[in-house]
């Protein structure tokens, strides 16, 4: 075996690889060895096939699939051995393409193009300056925030008549154009329809006053435009909507509306859990602190945004570009054109930087990952992820322990976590590290900050 790495310049290379005989043949003739052992044909007993008739049959795929094995560890300890920090994988060498002859070679010569990855020349320190923005929890943002949780918890009570957007039942049945029920037309029992969505001002203003047993006819198309809402009504397929008529007739069966919950023991109740809150002050502080959590996570996502952005205007270093815009064309065959390519190079390569400068932090702060460490990582992710998609805040201990660690026994999650968890390392370094220039803003200045990028 000899392997050997030819540098083109600071960032490209070509590593040949010769794989000799020795390197191979005890490898491929245990295999064969095995094949006879196992080999069935006619005219001979299990395990009395001639060697020579199976090595005919069989050596050369087999001397292929091995020959591939053999490359493959060699390269890759070879990559490792020699501490090569290349990007992407190594490429066939297109000035030397791979000529074999299966029935004579003995030796084979493999060449590959490696890009490199440049060695970084900065690193964070206490010099560099990067902007937080702190949210102020005012007591305007407070009673919004109370208000949403009162909507949540609120419902539909039935009233008299309909005085604005209110949700009306309604049996709908297709009529013509004088009026009268379409023969097999469409009918719907029960039907829900939000005021509030209707487009056409003049048929809501038909609804005002009518109370439960009033009828009026509508155009459905002019009271909703959007064809997916309309089918969903009239409950058939989108497709058919064209062969029904615009008119329907509407006969109230109730008026609801919508009422906030109010302010008191049970609201506090539904929201935290019974007593958790026990007083209208407990419920302010308990909002305004967790308005303060979630401003502080939104105040974290904009350092990380800006720290990005501040370290990678820090990266001068050249790239081998010619190499990865291959590689990306390669790896991603018959998935993306080489003009797909070019045109997002600026973002693929910008993350490859900030890949690059955490790897780096990473190396140089020896910031390490410990497996219990990872476990609480993992249970805070699934954590989130119960209050963004469910509404559930209070999660069982033990129901997040087993999520976490089910989450962590399969691979491709487990390395989302890792990834994850090392960003979280690297951000928290830099933030304990620079000097942040403290700016304290609403969260609506806060929310305009994101409009000019």
């Amino acid at each position: 075996m000899n392997i050997k790495k030819d540098s083109i310049d600071e960032l490209n290379a070509v590593v040949t690889v010769t794989i000799e005989k020795s390197d191979y043949e005890e490898r491929v003739s245990n295999i064969l060895k095995d094949y006879r052992r196992k080999a069935r044909f006619d005219g001979f007993r299990p395990g009395k096939v001639p060697q020579g008739l199976v090595n005919k049959m069989y050596r050369k795929p087999v001397l292929a699939e091995e020959i591939n094995k053999v490359l493959a560890e060699s390269l890759s300890k070879y990559l490792v051995d020699e501490k090569l920090n290349i990007l992407g994988e190594p490429l066939p060498n297109l000035e030397k393409p791979v000529q074999i002859d299966w029935d004579n070679d003995t030796e084979f010569e493999f060449a590959f193009d490696i890009g490199l990855a440049p060695n970084l020349d900065f690193s964070i320190s206490e010099k560099d300056k990067i902007p937080y923005y702190a949210i102020s929890v005012d007591k305007e943002e407070v009673d919004k925030q109370i208000d949403r949780i009162a909507s949540r918890y609120g419902s539909f009570k039935e009233i008299d008549q309909v005085t604005e957007n209110e949700m009306v039942k309604a049996d709908l049945e297709e009529v013509d154009a004088n009026g009268n029920p379409v023969e097999n037309g469409v009918k719907v029992e029960d039907a829900s329809i939000s005021l509030e969505f209707v487009k056409d001002e003049n048929i809501k203003k038909k609804f005002k006053g009518l109370k439960a047993g009033d009828q009026l006819v509508i155009d459905v198309n002019k009271a909703f435009e959007n064809e997916t809402d309309r089918a969903a009504l009239l409950k058939v397929d989108k497709a058919k909507l064209g062969e029904i008529s615009a008119d329907f007739n509407v006969k109230l069966k109730s008026v609801s509306k919508f009422e906030k919950a109010e302010v008191n023991q049970e609201l506090f109740d539904k929201a935290y859990g019974k007593d958790s809150v026990k007083s209208n002050e407990e419920f302010y502080q308990k909002v305004e602190q967790e308005l303060k959590t979630v401003f502080d996570r939104n105040s974290d996502y904009k350092f990380r945004l800006d720290a990005r952005e501040y370290y990678l205007g820090k990266f001068k270093q050249e790239l081998p570009s010619a190499f990865l815009k291959r590689w990306l064309l390669h790896a991603n065959e018959g998935k993306v054109t080489q003009e797909q390519i070019d045109k997002d190079f600026d973002h693929f390569t910008a993350d490859l930087k900030w890949q690059l400068i955490k790897g780096k932090t990473i190396r140089d702060q020896e910031l390490k990952i410990d497996e219990p460490g990872l476990l609480e990582h993992a249970k805070e992710a699934i954590r989130q992820q119960f209050v963004q998609y469910y509404g559930i805040g209070e999660v069982p201990a033990d129901m997040l322990e087993k999520y976490a660690k089910e989450s962590l026994s399969r691979e491709e999650e487990r390395n989302r976590y890792v990834e994850s968890m090392n960003e979280d390392l690297v951000f928290d370094f830099i933030k304990k590290t620079v000097k942040l220039d403290n700016k304290e803003v609403t969260l609506e200045k806060f929310n305009k900050l994101f409009d000019k990028e």
